[in-house]
């Protein structure tokens, strides 16, 4: 039996992340580490109400067998760059070295389309900043997954990405821009799961969208 560590727990991913992970009779504790706890309750489930800016502080708490790493912001929900980049990158490179250096084996990470630390666009190139800075911790086995635009269900609060899905889901009917299409959180967070139940093997794997689709 597993013991699961996530951040990003309250995001669409991560939230279903957390639900699946709880039905699933191969994990025994669920760990989330939130700033505010969210309602819900589990025999399963341990919430830690924690400061991301002092990660310092309860770092001695990320022990278990796979990290799943879903947390991410916008520009404008974050407010500025700098804002993005702390949330993007610093809070879970951080985690994630805290997880490392206390012996977890296993990290899962989200990570973006098109993410590439040379990129000349802000959000990929960050994106690939954080997947070369994990690659170098001492996790033995790293899935880094590259998922398309995230269909959310009813958790989508943004007109624009409702327009994005639609426009390319009507392109996809005619078989055009398949490498892109759509993924539910729900089908992100099943793959996710199935991964961390590999048996860890001292590597880093990248999957873009085509390669989760058919993990």
């Amino acid at each position: 039996m597993k013991k699961a560590l996530i951040i990003g727990a309250t995001g669409a991913t991560g939230t279903e992340l957390t639900k699946q992970l709880l039905k699933d009779d191969n994990f025994s504790e669920v760990h989330i580490f939130v700033r505010k706890a969210p309602p819900i309750t589990h025999s399963k489930i341990k919430i830690h109400c924690v400061d991301f800016n002092n990660i310092e502080n309860w770092k001695n708490q990320l022990t278990g067998d796979v990290l799943f790493s879903a947390m991410g912001t916008t520009l404008s929900d974050a407010g500025s760059k700098n804002a993005q980049f702390k949330i993007d990158v610093t809070y879970q490179f951080k985690i994630a070295e805290g997880a490392s250096n206390n012996g977890v084996p296993t990290l899962l990470l989200v990570s973006s389309i098109g993410a590439n630390q040379k990129s000349l666009f802000f959000y990929p190139k960050i994106k690939g900043q954080l997947e070369e800075m994990v690659k170098k911790l001492s996790f033995k086995t790293i899935y880094i997954l590259r998922p398309p635009v995230l269909d959310r269900g009813s958790e989508i609060a943004r007109a624009t990405e409702k327009k994005s899905i639609s426009f390319i889901n009507k392109l996809n009917k005619f078989g055009l821009l398949n490498s892109q299409k759509p993924m539910s959180t729900q089908l992100l967070a099943s793959k996710m799961i199935k991964l961390s139940k590999i048996k860890a093997k001292h590597e880093a794997i990248t999957l873009e969208a085509k390669a989760i689709f058919n993990s």
